[in-house]
Parts: C-alpha cells; structure tokens; sequence
C-alpha cells in the first residue's frame, strides 16, 4: 500500500469531504456530523441526492462487468470513496480472478478502511494509494508498480471530475492520464450535471463554495470533451441511469424526472 499508515491517520472533521458524504447517501457510517450536515443540507435543495449516488454506483457495476466481458484485466480507480460492497475490484476478479486493481483516493479515511479495499484474489491483486487525482505524475508512478502500463487498463474517474474545477487543470490531468495508457484500454467517467435545473446548480456550488470545496457541475458538451480523441463505446454519452441498463438490475429512483448525471466509456487508441 503507498501512502501513509492507517495508524497514523489524521481526519480533519472540521469540514465536509465528498467521499463521506457520499458513504453517508449511501447509508454508510464512515462520515462525520459535518458531513450528514451538509448532506441533509444538499437534499433539502435536491431530494434525490441518495438516488443520485445509488445510481452512480449501480453505472460503476455495470460499467466493470461490460470491461470484464470484453477482456480488461487492469484497473485504474482514482476518486474509489470509502468501501461499499461489491467494490470495483470484487466485481472484477469474479469476472476474472487475475483481475489487477489500483485505488486511489485522498481522503485519509478511505486510507483507514484500505485493508477492505485489498483483499484480492491469490491469481489477482489489488493496492491502494494515498493520493489526490489532481498529481497524476505521482499515481501512474506508484500504479506502475502494480499494473503493466503496456497493456490495455480501464481508467475509471467516477462521480470524481466535478469537484475539479476548470481552473485547477481537469482537461489536462484526464489527458495526462490517457497519455499513459496502452491502445486497447478504456477511459470509464460520470459526472453530476446542472444541465436540468442551472438555477439549482448555481445554489449547489455556492453551499460548496462557502464550505472551502469546489463543485462544477458541467453540461452534456463540457463532460464529452473529456473523451476528445477517444472512441466513445455505444451508447457515447449518456444519462447515468441508461448506459447499458440491461447489465444490472433497476435502480429505483424517486419521481419521473432524469437523475442529472453523464456517463461514458471510451476506447483508447
């Protein structure tokens, strides 16, 4: 495992963190009353916040069976969250036990939880690092201890590029991840969107904004320039909810409305 030892992880609770609020829509108890407080605070703006992380998870299952099916044995997960069961690499290594899996994440209690995230198969192995997805320099060059950059790896940013702004390079650090893999690999992202209520979005970023954190919620075209030179797999972009629904079962939402989220997988080279 790269980073640092669990023992020694310090959690600052003073603030709200993505990855914990995240665990807590999904019914987790690895957050914090700072993060519940925001969270209940961002489903009184939108209830639907505990559909969107459930379908976000489900696209993500979805998403690892279809890259099993067409032969990926390596992965490469940035922004993974805290351990929800079936995680990417248990998924993965039923497909294919010689499954290989990189987490990474820079939530220090994701580090604490780190032993949940490498029990891999004897055929297969999983590592986790300590790293934030905004240095890509450092996470391709700890990844290459544990996967072969030489041969196709699914790059998966899920429900990650929203909270990298613009500004703090997020075109730049996809490229700069893309540019290191192997033709054959594929590119797997979704990404929470404003595109059906601006007015909620613009409410949205400022409840981030005021907590120190960063949420940019982009439209349909802004998410598809992420794939720029990529070849997008049916059905390109799409909502969350409808990339391939037919390889897991029904998430249940609440209400008739689209969940505001964008998916996508694309193939390298």
């Amino acid at each position: 495992m790269t980073g640092q030892d669990p023992a020694v992880v310090r959690i600052d609770t003073s603030k709200p963190h993505p990855a914990r609020m995240y665990d807590w829509f999904l019914g987790g108890k690895d957050n914090y009353p700072v993060d519940e407080e925001m969270a209940r605070q961002l489903l009184a703006l939108e209830p639907r916040g505990r559909d969107m992380a459930r379908v976000n998870r489900a696209f993500m299952h979805r998403a690892t069976h279809w890259l099993g099916d067409t032969g990926i044995r390596q992965y490469l997960d940035i922004g993974t969250g805290i351990p929800t069961e079936p995680n990417l690499h248990q998924i993965a290594q039923r497909a294919a036990p010689d499954s290989r899996v990189v987490y990474c994440d820079n939530d220090p209690i994701v580090l604490a939880h780190a032993e949940a995230l490498l029990r891999s198969t004897p055929e297969g192995a999983t590592e986790y690092i300590q790293a934030d997805a905004r240095d890509p320099g450092t996470i391709l060059e700890a990844a290459g201890k544990v996967l072969d950059f030489s041969r196709p790896v699914a790059l998966s940013m899920l429900a990650l590029l929203h909270f990298v702004d613009d500004e703090d390079g997020a075109y730049d650090l996809v490229e700069r991840l893309v540019a290191r893999l192997a033709p054959g690999s594929y590119l797997v992202l979704s990404h929470t969107t404003g595109d059906f209520d601006p007015e909620k979005a613009v409410q949205a970023r400022a409840m981030y904004s005021a907590r120190g954190l960063t949420l940019r919620l982009r439209s349909r075209e802004e998410f598809a320039r992420f794939f720029a030179g990529l070849e997008l797999v049916g059905p390109g972009v799409s909502l969350t909810a409808d990339w391939h629904p037919e390889l897991g079962e029904a998430v249940a939402v609440t209400g008739d409305d689209p969940i505001p989220g964008y998916a996508g997988v694309a193939r390298v080279g």
